[in-house]
């Protein structure tokens, strides 16, 4: 197997690269940047982490994956699909352990990529990725109960039954002003975007400015400081980013290599498996999505194998300076596309941003109150979520309907791990059985025929889900008369392979223990390649030539030549 050639984007990219896309993109970029501070910060403190790591995760990984990467607007960092796994994993095996398997994930990305199998996540059936993501969808929101009520709990258990029952035991705990900020927080990020609208009323303030010209600004960053500028002056009781956190350091993050031996390594198997499998699935779907909402000519397409080196790169690094796994983030791609970005460039401009913004306001910081980021993470848990397929399900097959919500309640009662693991699983069976209920053989009556003669015509694929249906054909001759000709039509046979080969056989044998012969007609490419390569066709030219002296000498059994040809 050819390995895959290094080449990122932006060395194409950067080809006839000129002044207006240079603006275009370092707006675009500066934007993606204001966007993703907040978020970054949410991601990682619903992960279990502090805010800096899912702030250097986005600023060194943002960087990583624009840099390296095989698209041209995607922007890399921490990503909601990963809050429950990363929580997960920190719960059960602890901080450094995920540093490892973040590291290892990034290893096994980058090899994926090398390998040219960043195809192969499209095998991953839309209706396991839909049951998922909404599924995680669902243990964001509840997770994010705690901050958005104000609930006096020391510490939420990592189990979605036990998270809904430690807050309902805890239910008189609530606190009115972190509920009334979580709340405004929610309702002015569903009601901000509708500013937008044409017909949406403006309101004239002085100096010309309308509420339509400041909707331009994202919502999450005026319900980040407005919120919290008036919680601040307003003295309200609620725990903020300094209270839990003591703040985010205004310093560069420092190099630490994790304690690492193989032995941790091989009992990390499954959450780096997890890690990088939802990182793929993440940042291919990602990019696939900016694919299909690009207009600009200067946007190619994307390189499914060069993402996943860079994105194997970027997790590989992160760890070192305490950050948390990098995916493509679909929300803030959307945001760097519809600002404008035509190259990688404006992903870097992001991630220079993002810094700026750490090392500059980073005091700041302090007074964020954690409601409001709860209430961020709520409508990013809403958006994220895909609820109208769930209204859709009756439109579609009995199969899709187990995938998306067997997928969806694993997801949400045991982890993503066993949804994919399951729901790849129960997909395979599914197919099987699809495709062999797709084949079958249908008799066929020969009027002319002067000897006892059965006929089938085979459509389909014969393989080993579908060789129970050779049986009643195999029966058939075998309650057929002495001499009995078995024709089969294989014209419409598309595929056949080792286990339906066999089932060719047991005609073949039946055959030939009623004294009769079995001719086989039009057979296609690939199922004639396999009978030539196993000797099937030897088998069956030996047994015709066996049966033809009888037939020479009663012709008025066999009557004239059909000029079929074996095989």
């Amino acid at each position: 197997m050819a390995l895959h050639t290094f080449r990122p984007r932006i060395v194409d990219a950067l080809r006839d690269y000129n002044h207006s896309r240079a603006l275009a993109d370092l707006g675009a970029g500066v934007t993606v940047g204001v966007v993703a501070l907040p978020l970054a910060m949410a991601f990682a403190i619903a992960s279990g982490l502090p805010p800096q790591a899912g702030l250097w995760t986005a600023i060194i990984g943002g960087f990583l994956v624009a840099l390296l990467g095989g698209t041209s607007v995607q922007i890399g960092g921490p990503a909601g699909a990963f809050i429950v796994i990363v929580y997960g994993i920190v719960e059960r095996y602890g901080v450094a352990n995920l540093l490892i398997s973040t590291a290892c994930a990034g290893v096994l990305l980058f090899a994926l990529g090398l390998l040219r199998l960043g195809n192969l996540v499209r095998f991953v059936p839309v209706s396991i990725v839909i049951g998922f993501t909404n599924g995680i969808a669902v243990l964001i929101a509840v997770s994010q109960l705690k901050d958005f009520l104000g609930l006096q709990i020391a510490k939420m258990p990592g189990n979605f039954f036990s998270q809904l029952d430690v807050m309902a035991q805890h239910a008189g705990t609530v606190n009115p002003y972190a509920l009334g900020l979580g709340a405004t927080c929610l309702a002015g990020l569903f009601l901000w975007p509708r500013l937008f609208m044409h017909n949406a009323p403006v309101l004239r303030m002085p100096g010309g400015y309308s509420v339509r010209s400041f909707a331009r600004i994202p919502a999450p960053v005026v319900a980040l400081i407005s919120l919290t500028a008036f919680s601040h002056f307003m003295g309200y009781p609620v725990e903020t980013l300094g209270t839990r956190f003591g703040g985010i350091p205004q310093s560069l993050p420092v190099f630490a290599l994790p304690e690492f031996s193989w032995d941790t390594v091989r009992l990390l198997v499954a959450p780096t498996i997890t890690i990088a499998l939802l990182g793929a699935i993440e940042s291919l779907l990602c990019a696939r999505v900016a694919d299909q909402l690009n207009t600009d000519p200067h946007i190619r397409k994307h390189d499914p194998n060069q993402e996943l080196m860079a994105q194997g790169l970027a997790n590989f690094v992160v760890p070192f300076f305490g950050g948390m796994p990098v995916t493509g983030t679909i929300a803030r791609t959307v945001t760097n596309l519809r600002a404008g970005a035509t190259s990688p460039v404006a992903g870097i401009v992001h991630a220079a941003t993002l810094a700026v913004i750490v090392l500059a306001a980073a005091p700041l910081a302090l007074h964020i109150p954690l409601a409001v980021l709860a209430g961020i993470l709520l409508h990013v848990a809403w958006n994220m979520g895909e609820w109208h397929e769930f209204a859709r399900l009756r439109k579609f097959s009995h199969h899709y309907r187990l995938l998306l919500l067997g997928t969806f309640f694993l997801t949400v009662v045991f982890d993503l791990t066993v949804a994919v693991q399951v729901g790849l699983v129960l997909a395979c069976v599914l197919f099987v059985r699809r495709m062999g209920e797709l084949f079958r053989a249908e008799s066929e009556v020969l009027p002319d025929a002067v000897v006892p003669t059965l006929a089938w015509r085979l459509h389909g694929v014969l393989f080993f889900g579908a060789t129970s249906k050779i049986d009643p054909l195999v029966n058939a001759i075998e309650a057929a008369p002495q001499g009995v000709q078995v024709l089969l039509d294989a014209s419409d046979l598309f595929a056949l392979d080792t286990t339906g080969l066999e089932a060719l056989e047991q005609i073949l044998k039946a055959a030939e223990r009623q004294a009769g012969r079995l001719v086989l007609q039009g057979a296609q490419a690939q199922p004639a390649s396999l009978m030539e390569r196993s000797g099937f066709n030897a088998r069956l030219a030996a047994q015709s030539a066996r049966t033809q002296p009888y037939a020479a000498a009663n012709p008025q059994e066999y009557g004239p030549s059909s000029g079929e040809t074996p095989g």
